[in-house]
């Protein structure tokens, strides 16, 4: 129940507030051939997460896989992808909640920095008491989510009306591609189970589940808030800056304001809640394998609070969220530094994924087909890579201070030290010498 909950959260995101609106507008009605195209699109992506996570629980999650199948660099990478690129979400998800709620509680915008750092206290506070704790409060979180918009969603068909529908094409099929575009940035997240796999009691049973329950999901809840939103808005669909508030306005005129109220605020705390769980594994993970300073590892083990390396993301989000600030809260570089982190993690995961499942499995057939849909998303992301390829150079760079800083790690060993030396998958080791008065007590705890 919890994975299920924490999978909602993180793909249900801040598109739930906004996308339907967008779409509305590129495609009109056709949108939501869209979302049905886009749900369709996603079941190979989910599934080969799944496949992973379910095989191979690690904390370190895609960033585990692609050290298997290519190597220590390309995994520090992908890590340094998720932990420092994806970050760059932080100030959207905290600066669009505040925005939210200074509009519809009417309070002035000077209170929107206050609200910012507000809003992120409580989700790393309630990740710092352990992921297990977190995973209870984001099944409330999530159901209270799904509760609200079942209540919209009811509350809005009796008002759809037929001739909302017409014309189907009014951009062609032309703007049902760009809407299928931004539907794509909808369903992202399913990565984020693959950090906190190992807390799974069974792996492989339960993440498949909770992968297929969140499917259903969130499918449905973008199928049907596009439908309603085309059905109750017509034509004025895209006009407004907020959709879901328009609808609601429409169809429950006194409740409807506090409704979408409290979708903005529980979507704000319940996907930073449900990011957080990864960051935390990942952090720890990356310092235990030596791609972060070692004083974060602790936490990385199953069942472990790694507050050391929550304590560093909030740095991160907090150096983020005030640039964002002093900047004038302008988004849109923020959102290109994600996405582009997001494209790059879910190519290396996907190529990684084809060569390490098992051939001619259905997780194998999934993975290939995703692969091939994150390498057109990539060649897509253009310039937009900069930030990622960035933080590759920087994982290029700690390779190679590592293998410089090699051999007076050798020269520097004393006499019956274990040395270990990073070239590949290849490690060299000096044995310790054991005394022969203690010899016999090793072997009896050896055996």
């Amino acid at each position: 129940m919890q994975g299920t909950a924490l999978y909602i959260a993180s793909v249900l995101g801040t598109g739930l507030l906004v996308l339907p609106g967008l779409a509305a507008d590129v495609a009109g009605p056709a949108s939501i051939v869209s979302v049905l195209a886009v749900i369709v699109l996603a079941v190979p992506l989910a599934g080969t997460f799944a496949a992973l996570a379910a095989r191979y629980p690690d904390p370190g999650g895609v960033a585990s896989y692609v050290r298997r199948a290519l190597g220590r660099t390309a995994a520090r990478a992908t890590g340094y992808w998720f932990y420092f690129g994806v970050a760059a979400g932080f100030p959207v998800l905290a600066v669009l909640g505040a925005e939210y709620l200074t509009a519809i509680l009417h309070i002035d915008r000077v209170a929107v920095p206050i609200l910012v750092f507000a809003i992120l206290i409580p989700p790393f506070a309630v990740n710092m008491l352990g992921v297990r704790v977190a995973g209870w409060v984001q099944f409330v979180l999530t159901g209270l989510l799904v509760g609200i918009v079942v209540f919209v969603v009811a509350a809005a068909f009796p008002a759809v009306e037929a001739s909302s529908f017409t014309p189907f094409l009014p951009h062609g099929w032309a703007g049902v591609g760009t809407a299928i575009s931004l539907f794509v940035w909808a369903f992202a997240g399913w990565e984020v189970g693959t950090h906190i796999s190992g807390e799974f009691r069974d792996p492989r049973r339960s993440i498949p589940i909770a992968t297929a329950i969140a499917l259903v999901v969130t499918g449905l809840a973008y199928l049907l808030l596009q439908v309603v939103t085309v059905g109750v808005l017509g034509e004025d669909a895209g006009a407004g800056a907020v959709p879901l508030l328009s609808l609601a306005e429409a169809v429950a005129p006194g409740f409807g304001p506090t409704a979408i109220g409290a979708i903005a605020a529980i979507v704000v705390l319940g996907v930073m809640n449900a990011y957080l769980a990864a960051f935390g594994k990942l952090g720890a993970s990356l310092a235990s394998s030596g791609d972060l300073p070692r004083v974060l590892a602790p936490g990385a083990e199953p069942g472990g609070m790694p507050r050391r390396a929550l304590l560093l993301t909030f740095v991160i989000a907090m150096v983020y969220c005030t640039i964002a600030l002093a900047t004038g809260g302008d988004l849109q570089t923020f959102i290109l530094i994600h996405t582009s982190n997001m494209v790059s993690i879910y190519a290396a995961g996907m190529i990684a994924a084809t060569l390490i499942l098992p051939r001619f499995t259905a997780g194998w057939f999934m993975a290939v087909v995703a692969a091939v849909l994150s390498v057109g998303l990539l060649l897509l992301a253009g310039a937009n890579l900069l930030p990622a390829a960035a933080l590759a150079l920087a994982a290029i760079l700690v390779t190679v201070w590592k293998r410089l800083r090699r051999p007076s790690r050798r020269a520097d060993a004393p006499d019956g030290g274990i040395v270990a030396a990073e070239a590949g998958s290849n490690v060299e080791v000096k044995t310790t010498a054991v005394p022969a008065e203690r010899s016999s007590a090793l072997d009896s705890a050896r055996s």
